[in-house]
Parts: structure tokens; sequence; C-alpha cells
């Protein structure tokens, strides 16, 4: 009995195992923590890249055009030329597989009640995602569009002065595994103002003999 309570009391004492027994049991979660932070900063990494693409395809849209005496007329191979630069400037991302490009021409309605419309849109990437901000005609003849964007940030076209209103749907690549991405969709925007006279008479992108338009 002396024995067994002198063992019994060397056991109590012994903690030599707590330290491996905590780790083991804390691992799992500072695993699956780690892992998380790893796809959370690639998700971010990957959102602050499709914003700046929006913005650069808005902004070379508000530059194309050919000149002429008058005006800048833009056609739809200066429109597909716009589109497969976004899809080199994606890189990696791989937009054309993995996004989709929505380019909408926000102008001010030339017949009343000269409300804001979308006077054209042209699309590009194999995603399937449709714009969260109208289709092409929206807003002709009526006053049923008041501009594009959140209602917080919402861009308004002004009189000859239309707004190239881009929207890129990213579907996103996981680094690690979708369940610790904070969405599976990206989805960003961003607006330019055309910069020079643009000619805004339908059909607002002038058709190229063998060129097919990138319609939505």
């Amino acid at each position: 009995m002396m024995i067994a309570a002198i063992l019994a009391n060397k056991l109590r004492r012994d903690v030599r195992g707590i330290a491996l027994l905590e780790f083991a049991l804390c691992l799992p979660l500072l695993l699956i923590v780690t892992l998380w932070m790893f796809e959370y900063v690639n998700y971010c990494i990957v959102a602050q890249q499709v914003s700046q693409l929006a913005l650069q395809v808005s902004d070379n849209a508000a530059r194309i055009g050919t000149q002429n005496s008058i005006q800048t007329q833009i056609d739809e191979k200066q429109i597909n030329d716009l589109f497969q630069g976004a899809g080199l400037q994606s890189g990696a991302l791989a937009l054309a597989q993995n996004g989709r490009v929505m380019l909408t021409s926000l102008e001010v309605d030339a017949d009343p009640p000269h409300g804001q419309y979308l006077h054209w849109q042209r699309c590009y990437g194999a995603l399937h995602y449709q714009s969260s901000y109208g289709r092409q005609g929206a807003g002709k003849g009526n006053n049923d569009v008041n501009g594009m964007g959140p209602g917080n940030a919402r861009i308004v076209a002004a009189p000859g002065n239309p707004a190239m209103f881009v929207e890129i749907a990213y579907r996103y690549q996981p680094l690690i595994s979708a369940h610790f991405a904070p969405a599976d969709t990206i989805h960003e925007i961003a607006a330019m103002m055309v910069r020079d006279n643009r000619d805004t008479s339908d059909p607002g992108v002038n058709p190229v003999n063998g060129v097919q338009a990138s319609m939505c």
C-alpha cells in the first residue's frame, strides 16, 4: 500500500506531458486559423487586382476612338481590342476563363424626358454574370434609371458627356480552399467620364465588317 501511495503521488506531480497534450489540442485550431489567414490575404490581393483592372478598362474605354473633323467615333473592333488588352493585363487571373467584364455607356437620353440611360453594353469573359445595374437600353424614354453604381456612390452622365461604367465579376480561384475565402465571386466597379466629344448617335458603337460584336 505504501508503494502504491508513493507511485500515485509521483504521478500527480508529473506534469511533463501537459505541454504536449495542450499543443496537440490546440494544433487543429492553430492550423485552421493559419490557413484562413493565408486565404484571406490572397483574396484581398486578388480583389485589389480586379479593382485596378476595372479602373484600367474604364479609363481605356474613355480614351478610345477615331477622331474625325467633328467627333470621336468608336467601333466594335476597338471594343474587342480593349477587352483583349484587359485579358492580357489580368495575367494569372485568367480573366477570359474566370471572369466577366461588363462595359456600359451611361448617357443622357437626347429624347424627352432626357433621363439617364444605358445606350450600349458590351461584355467579355466566360463567367455567366449579368450586370447589377441594368441592361442595354434601360432608361430609354423614361426616368427608370438614375445612374449606375451603389446608392451611396451613384455615377451619372452629363449631357454630351457619357460615362464609361465597368463591372468585373471574377470567380475567385482559392489558394488553399474556397471554404476559407470570404466569397466565391469578387465584384468590382469603376467609371470614367469620356474625355472628348464622342459621337453618341445610334448605334453608339459602329459595326466593322468581319468583326463580331461582344454582346452581353
